[in-house]
């Protein structure tokens, strides 16, 4: 049995020896080759893998069909190929590194992969690309572990020196430097992004002797290198002259006195020099402000006013009193100047003046003062006259009764006498010629000449000018002879040809606040107030100055010396050298400053000195606000309004911010110098109707304070600069009268404050003084038959002065508008003619108009739905009495009612006490109907009720008499 067994064996296995191979021969050639799938063969596969990653990113994803068991890396291009593929179900596959790739060493890879199949049998092969993708391992590095460089003192470098680092990251994202920075804060240098660093600022040896910076370096993914140390070593250069001036000095508004160098040294360097001479000059320029300085933006009345000067001066040449005839203002600050400038042209302009803005004939005693600005003409004849102010003839004749012009840079005061002014055969001083430089420098200055006649002084800037030899000239000249007929021309900016009718000698330049104060003198403190800047220099302590040493400053004090022989106190005087704007709102921009000095050496050599130049920046005030507030709405009874109301009982006026950080520091100068306002103007609208409205003003106080005040039907206008407390306390003691307050349901005032001459505007405050009307008593009238009635005498008619208005009808109604106040406005208006009373209803002005139609409507509406209401209740009743009389009706179609004329006059006779007043009223009514308005209108209504009985017994009652009626039976049939 085994022996069988294995003989079947060994035949089998026989058998299946010799058929496998035909099998196998057969299978070949039926099996499907693995395939890779691609669109792009040649293109092959792409990949990206990350330094820190082994996964590779392949585009397109790698993916074969047929029977596939495995994918190979068939042939590998320029060495080794660090990769593996991982088969994934349904034919794809992953490409992943064997170990983390480095970008530095190797950054791309290629190789081809191939699709095997669990036969064996492999596909054809495709390409794969690898890149190995940089990642920021590396932070950038400096080539050098430190730097080191010298640079001398006092200048500007374009580079110091170059600094740089590298990276070892493979790509230029991470292995290009972009950035370098200094570590170090508030250091006088700075890097660019090349590494090249220079510095801000002259470096200064005794500031610092050498400067230690940290750089850092970035490269493009902003990784950052350790720090490495720049050492710059600065080399002391000596340089004659002044050294630490700054270049650029800033000033805040309000900040009171700035040290302008405080760490100033002068410096001779090694020069063998002992000091026999040293002279320091510094220059503040301020003529490209305003009138050539910041003064304050106060009109001229208020400067005036705050310098204590004469109220009877008179302004020449404010824009609102006098035509200029081709004139045109020219402003130079920013912020309004104090006044208008005048620009006169040199051929055409000129301003007339009125007798009656100054009479032309001047006193013994007088001052004239003004602002000029004047310049030479190139190639000018000498003898060319400019004039300022001239009186001369009207016509006829050219003769100059006085003048003050310009003449070949020379200041020039003619002053001929009358022929009634003394001995016609005297000479006497005629005029008075002053040579200054100041005419013909083309900057503004202030002059101002006081006549006590013969004595005549010119101030310059505030200052009196010093009579030198010849300085002034003066020319005897005749008293002028006497004529007919003959007035006089005053003018401004020329002078008047009587002769030739026209003007000539005109003024080429600039005036400005031009007045004449006649019969007196103007106090030279007052002439100095006017001239006074508000910016200036601020001299040292004088115990800082001494024995040797001397200080001498301007009188505007934009300038100032120090001369001597001792240098060190110069350099101590010149560090206290301050700048202050006293200016709440100064003018912002640049003032340049100039510093000069000149040494003299023992034996009189001069070392020559560099002039030093800096500038002080003045910055932007904040801006203030003037808010003014109260109670916006008060009502008032008709008796005060006839005896004066307050118009603003509670009135606050605030100016924020208040004065910034001078409040801080002079508290107690704040309330009294530094919150002004300069001008508050109160409008009415409509207009006051001088009738019976009047506005009090408090004219004490305005005097006592110097404040004035102007009040017309349109309002009232405060002027003159102020503290708020003065102006709020005369604002709250006007007074609003009225005395027929009944034609009004309200009045508005509106008040505008200002400040600098209308710079700083507040809001607009609206005052509204609301009527109240009184009630009238409510009384309950049915609807009368209209009978005849006799006219009362006018003098049984209620007067308003007497006693409040009774109403001629009144009734209750549930509405929301009653007609009581009608009737009471109506009442006083019976007191005034036609006339009158159509004033009062365009006086009550629009809100009086719109309560009117309201009311109109309202009445209007009221009435038509107690008209439907009546006649539906009528309609209803004549259906229920048809019903309920079916049987019994009256022929009543010659139904009349007899009066008895004679009863009636007796009734009326003996009633008249009693319904007089309404009778009167209501005649009255029905005569005015047409000019009265809606308001004014009395309504009769039938308070009837459905059954209608007893409405004749009522009426009469109502009336104070029951007329007798008589039946005519004579056609009544049932």
């Amino acid at each position: 049995m085994s022996y069988k067994t294995s003989s079947s064996v060994v035949v089998a296995a026989a058998f299946i020896a010799l058929i496998v191979p035909f099998v196998s021969c057969f299978s070949t050639s039926d099996e499907i080759l693995p395939k890779l799938v691609i669109d792009d063969k040649l293109s092959g596969y792409h990949g990206l893998v990350k330094e820190n990653e082994t996964l590779v990113e392949v585009v397109p994803e790698i993916y074969a069909i047929g029977d596939v068991c495995n994918f190979n890396i068939v042939n590998k291009h320029h060495g080794e190929a660090p990769f593996e593929i991982i088969l994934r179900p349904n034919g794809y596959a992953e490409l992943r590194a064997r170990k983390t790739l480095n970008c530095e060493k190797r950054k791309t890879y290629k190789f081809e992969i191939a699709a095997v199949s669990c036969s064996g049998l492999i596909s054809d092969n495709v390409t794969v690309h690898i890149t190995v993708v940089d990642i920021n391992e590396y932070a950038p590095l400096f080539l050098d572990a430190s730097y080191v460089k010298d640079v001398d003192e006092g200048q500007l470098y374009e580079e110091i020196i170059r600094v740089e680092a590298t990276d070892r990251d493979c790509t230029p994202r991470f292995g290009d430097i972009c950035k370098y920075d200094i570590l170090n804060d508030d250091q006088p240098f700075t890097i660019n992004n090349e590494g090249s660093i220079r510095n801000t600022e002259p470096l200064d040896y005794d500031r610092s002797h050498n400067y230690i910076l940290s750089v850092v370096a970035y490269d493009c993914g902003m990784k950052q290198s350790a720090p490495v140390m720049v050492t710059i070593k600065v080399n002391r250069i000596c340089k004659l002259g002044w050294k630490s001036i700054p270049e650029e000095i800033d000033y805040y508004p309000t900040s009171g006195r700035k040290d302008l160098f405080p760490n100033a040294q002068l410096r001779l360097c090694d020069d063998p020099c002992h000091v026999k001479n040293v002279n320091a000059k510094l220059t503040l320029a301020t003529s490209h402000i305003g009138k050539g300085c910041d003064r304050d933006t106060y009109s001229v009345q208020s400067q005036r006013k705050l310098c204590g000067a004469s109220e009877e001066s008179v302004e020449l040449l404010p824009a609102n009193h006098v035509p200029l005839s081709a004139g045109n203002a020219i402003k130079h600050d920013e912020g309004r100047e104090s006044d208008q400038m005048y620009e006169f042209d040199g051929s055409s302009t000129a301003v007339a003046i009125p007798n009656d803005v100054l009479d032309h004939g001047l006193s013994s005693a007088f001052t004239i003062s003004t602002w000029m600005k004047h310049k030479p003409m190139p190639h000018q004849d000498k003898h060319v006259k400019e004039h300022i102010l001239c009186s001369a003839d009207d016509h006829k004749m050219n003769r100059h009764h006085y003048a003050w012009f310009v003449r070949n840079c020379r200041l020039i005061l003619l002053l001929r006498r009358d022929f009634s002014q003394g001995d016609l055969n005297i000479f006497r001083p005629a005029e008075w010629r002053w040579k200054i430089p100041q005419v013909c420098d083309n900057e503004w200055h202030h002059y101002a000449v006081s006549v006590q006649f013969p004595n005549v002084q010119l101030y310059i800037d505030g200052v009196l000018f010093k009579s030198e030899n010849k300085n002034p000239e003066v020319i005897d000249d005749w008293p002028l002879h006497p004529t007919k007929g003959i007035n006089t021309t005053l003018t401004v900016g020329a002078c008047w040809q009587g002769s030739e009718n026209k003007m000539k000698h005109h003024l080429r330049g600039y005036l400005a606040g031009l007045s004449v104060l006649l019969h007196q003198l103007e106090k030279p403190e007052v002439l100095a107030c006017l001239h006074k800047c508000k910016e200036s220099l601020e001299v040292p302590a004088m115990e800082l100055l001494e024995p040797g040493m001397e200080l001498l400053t301007n009188s505007e004090l934009t300038e100032l010396s120090i001369e001597g022989d001792n240098k060190t106190n110069l350099e101590v005087l010149v560090r206290k050298i301050g700048y202050s704007n006293s200016r709440d709102y100064p003018t912002p921009g640049r003032r340049n400053l100039h510093l000069t000095t000149s040494l003299i050496c023992d034996g009189g050599r001069e070392v020559k000195m560099p002039p030093a130049e800096s500038y002080i920046m003045v910055h932007r005030p904040q801006q203030p606000n003037i808010i003014i507030n109260g109670t916006n709405t008060v009502p008032r009874e008709y008796h005060e309004f006839r005896q004066g109301v307050q118009v603003f009982p509670d009135l606050a006026i605030s100016i924020e911010p208040e004065s910034y950080d001078y409040e801080s520091k002079n508290p107690e100068l704040t309330n009294v110098l530094e919150r002004r306002v300069d001008s508050c103007i109160i409008s009415v609208y409509p207009s006051l109707n001088p009738d019976h409205e009047t506005l009090t003003i408090p004219a004490d106080m305005l005097a006592k304070f110097g404040i004035s005040a102007k009040v017309s039907k349109d309002g009232v206008a405060f002027n003159n600069a102020d503290i708020v407390f003065h102006y709020q306390e005369a604002l709250r003691d006007v007074h609003y009268t009225n005395f027929k307050p009944a034609y009004y349901l309200n009045r508005q005032f509106k008040l505008v404050c200002s400040e600098m001459n209308g710079r700083f505007l507040s809001n607009e405050y609206i005052q509204t003084l609301t009527v109240v009307h009184p009630k009238s008593p409510t009384i309950a009238y049915t609807t009368t038959t209209s009978l005849p009635t006799t006219t009362l005498p006018a003098a049984s008619l209620v007067e308003e002065n007497d006693a409040e208005p009774k109403p001629a009808h009144a009734q209750v109604v549930q509405h929301s508008v009653e007609a009581k106040q009608a009737q009471t406005i109506f009442g006083n208006y019976l007191d005034g003619s036609i006339d009158e009373r159509a004033q009062a209803i365009v006086t009550g002005g629009g809100h009086a108009v719109t309560i009117i139609i309201v009311v109109c409507v309202g009445f209007l509406v009221l009435m038509i739905t107690l008209g439907i209401v009546r006649i539906k209740a009528a309609h209803q009743k004549a259906s229920q009495d048809e019903v309920q009389d079916t049987e019994m009706a009256w022929d009543d179609s010659a139904l009349n009612i007899t009066i008895n004329p004679m009863e009636q006059l007796e009734c009326d006779g003996s009633g008249g006490a009693a319904g007089g007043a309404l009778s009167a009223g209501k005649h009255r009514h029905a005569e005015n109907e047409d000019d009265s308005s809606d308001d004014n209108m009395s309504y009769d209504y039938d308070d009837s009720s459905d059954d209608g009985g007893g409405n004749e017994e009522d009426d009469g009652l109502h009336r104070g008499c029951a007329p007798r009626l008589e039946w005519d039976h004579s056609t009544m049939s049932i």
